[in-house]
């Protein structure tokens, strides 16, 4: 057991468990962020994707010591109010249907948008491979993405002027 603290969706989080347990455990577990999804535990379906330092991660397969001192983002702190446009797209587009994945779906590509605001389908195959969606709405997704990308130009360029 050590104590490890990291900063948890913008605020310290101190935990006191097994270095070796993966976040995902501590996630919901320890803290009581059931967001989170865990699906194969293996790191393989992406369900339990969350951002440390900006980064998707899979949490299943991540110990939490490693991410001592870290920035982690999870569902819950993508926003409190499902404002974020990767968010408002999945709403819009009416993406879930048993929505199992779509935590790591959303995580995925909010992750992708931040490093390519305008991806092409290409972009997002490539972002949102293995990151699986039992009920195969892929299609729904990428339309999605695309949708959460005009959000956030039209935020981007509304905020400038």
């Amino acid at each position: 057991m050590a104590a490890i603290e990291f900063t948890l969706n913008g605020k310290i989080q101190k935990v006191d468990v097994p270095t070796h347990m993966p976040l995902l455990w501590v996630l919901r577990d320890t803290i009581g962020l059931t967001g989170t999804k865990f699906g194969c535990g293996m790191a393989l379906c992406g369900a339990c994707t969350v951002h440390v330092d900006g980064q998707p991660m899979r949490s299943c397969v991540t110990p939490v010591a490693s991410v001592a001192a870290k920035h982690v983002t999870t569902i819950e702190g993508l926003s409190s109010d499902h404002s974020h446009p990767v968010q408002r797209a999945w709403m819009e587009e009416d993406v879930p249907q048993c929505g199992y994945c779509q935590s790591g779906q959303i995580m995925t590509a909010a992750a992708l948008l931040a490093k390519a605001p305008n991806p092409t389908d290409a972009d997002i195959d490539e972002a949102m491979h293995g990151i699986i969606c039992r009920c195969g709405t892929y299609q729904s997704i990428r339309r999605a993405i695309h949708l959460a990308a005009e959000y956030r130009a039209a935020s981007v360029k509304g905020g400038a002027a």
